[in-house]
């Protein structure tokens, strides 16, 4: 068994989720493209005190990314929603390896968060059929409370319509989604067929292994349902191959690509800091997070305000390879300006006046992808937790 250093494993988990940036080549549009196809998914978020979190894990990745390409890629068919682990963003190319969940929903394997009106559905299908891509505020209904939560009816329905395949998100409108008929969405080369176990298996542990560099078996099933067996059936039969072998790191069996490990021969770009989003997909995985990079993370959003250690929504940074401080950030329109509420940094860091610089670097451009003229620290902590 091959054994990494955890520097190693860091940079190998680095340079395949294309972070931090090195130079590179062709348009914004292709580049967002393209970081959809490494990744595998965007996760959507809604809170939006700094820039949604799916256009800020693309341009973490794509200096020159704008929100705008997103919108060109789901109209292109290039890109289209669904659900990774949570809402997500999926190259189209990956499309039938959403269709195992599709059809267990629909058959009533899976269950989805609502319970399925089925006259309502079939009417709401026949009517979007007739009528054209409709939004949920197009449908009248009474809203319903739920578990604390107030939603219509006819919005279940067409959740659950979509979830189990029968609409997808032709586009968004002010971030309402739009739902048409799959017919009408799906670019008409697309492939289908719904994959067997053993594809579908296999598709998990290499997709993950892309975008990851190195990956336990918990990690290549993070929040994924009924595919366990699957998934550890395909990494004994890629072992076997030679397509997939098992690394240490520390005390820790991982599992590898064979050609990805060569990627240990590439420089990473260390100079240079980077904002992430809580939702990134190099940390949404907090215990890898921790394991890997040493570094605990808790988005503190969903915290009562008392109980803050580090702020609403406070962003992890990279820097050198390392995850090294955090920033709670907020934008304030009237000002046109940046905040950083709150700048935490880990003790770990050595050469703090170089961080600093780098960091200063990128919040300017931070600032203007969050159409601010400005940024301000308004506070900076060494964190000694």
């Amino acid at each position: 068994m091959k054994s990494l250093t955890l520097s190693e494993a860091q940079k190998l988990a680095l340079l395949s989720q294309g972070l931090p940036i090195g130079a590179s080549k062709g348009s914004a549009y292709t580049k967002t493209l393209h970081t959809f196809e490494q990744l595998g998914y965007v996760q959507i978020d809604t809170i939006s005190v700094v820039q949604r979190a799916h256009h800020h894990t693309l341009w973490s990745r794509n200096p020159s990314y704008q929100p705008k390409h997103l919108d060109q890629l789901v109209a292109d068919k290039k890109v289209f929603e669904y659900w990774s682990h949570a809402a997500a963003y999926l190259p189209m190319m990956n499309f039938r390896h959403t269709l195992p969940r599709k059809a267990a929903i629909k058959s009533g394997q899976q269950r989805h968060w609502y319970c399925k009106d089925r006259t309502l559905m079939s009417n709401i299908l026949q009517r979007i059929g007739e009528e054209g891509p409709l939004m949920a505020k197009d449908f009248e209904s009474k809203a319903k409370t739920i578990g604390g939560w107030s939603t219509k009816p006819t919005k279940h329905a067409l959740e659950n319509l979509y979830m189990q395949g029968d609409l997808m998100i032709s586009e968004r409108r002010g971030f309402h989604k739009v739902y048409d008929l799959t017919d009408r969405v799906l670019p008409s080369n697309i492939d289908r067929s719904i994959p067997s176990n053993e594809e579908h298996g296999r598709f998990l542990v290499l997709s993950y292994l892309k975008a990851h560099g190195i990956g336990t078996l918990p990690e290549m099933i993070y929040q994924l349902k009924d595919v366990k067996t699957d998934v550890a059936q395909a990494l004994n039969d890629l072992i076997e191959m030679g397509e997939v072998e098992k690394v240490k790191v520390s005390e820790t069996h991982y599992f590898a690509c064979r050609h990805a490990l060569k990627q240990l021969d590439k420089r990473l770009y260390r100079k240079r800091a980077k904002i992430l989003s809580p939702f990134d997909n190099l940390l949404i995985q907090r215990k890898r997070a921790s394991a890997l990079f040493n570094f605990d993370y808790l988005i503190e959003c969903y915290v009562p305000q008392a109980k803050r250690q580090f702020g609403y929504f406070c962003l992890p940074i990279l820097w050198d390879g390392k995850l090294v401080a955090r920033a709670d950030c907020k934008v304030d329109k009237p000002s046109s300006t940046l905040n950083v509420l709150h700048l935490f940094i880990e003790p770990t860091v050595k050469r703090q006046g170089d961080f600093l610089a780098a960091l200063e670097e990128e919040l300017q451009e931070f600032a203007i992808f969050n159409q601010c003229e400005h940024f301000s620290i308004l506070k900076l902590s060494q964190n000694l937790s």
